[in-house]
């Protein structure tokens, strides 16, 4: 059975990332702009925009709007993006969206350890 780790790093910060470059693309940066503040490589950014990386979980419209407050403030210079990225986790996390992803992804799981609830 995965571990939350395990999740978070396969599949919830690449979602994230994801997020984050097509947010910051719309507000008008441009790719290596977004890669340096982002602190990721010009072709991992182009991955995340052309749907290559990041596409297994989907936010719903109250995590999208927890990300584009993240981003403004990573844009403002308020916060960075690991902060960002380690906030939004744990709301994942405390409301209970990283095991409904999981259950989602293990549609035989039965019981349910992952997120210690």
């Amino acid at each position: 059975m995965d571990m939350p780790q395990e999740l978070e790093v396969w599949y919830v910060i690449p979602a994230l990332r994801k997020s984050f470059a097509e947010l910051m693309l719309k507000k008008g940066l441009k790719q290596k702009e977004i890669a340096e503040k982002m602190n990721l490589g010009k072709s991992a950014v182009s991955q995340y925009l052309k749907s290559q990386r990041g596409t297994e979980l989907k936010f719903d419209k109250h995590m999208l709007k927890k990300i584009e407050e993240s981003v403004d403030k990573i844009l403002k210079e308020k916060s960075n993006v690991r902060a960002e990225i380690m906030a939004l986790c744990g709301i994942i996390k405390e409301e209970g969206l990283l095991c409904c992803f999981h259950k989602s992804k293990y549609k035989n799981l039965k019981k349910c350890e992952v997120c210690l609830k």
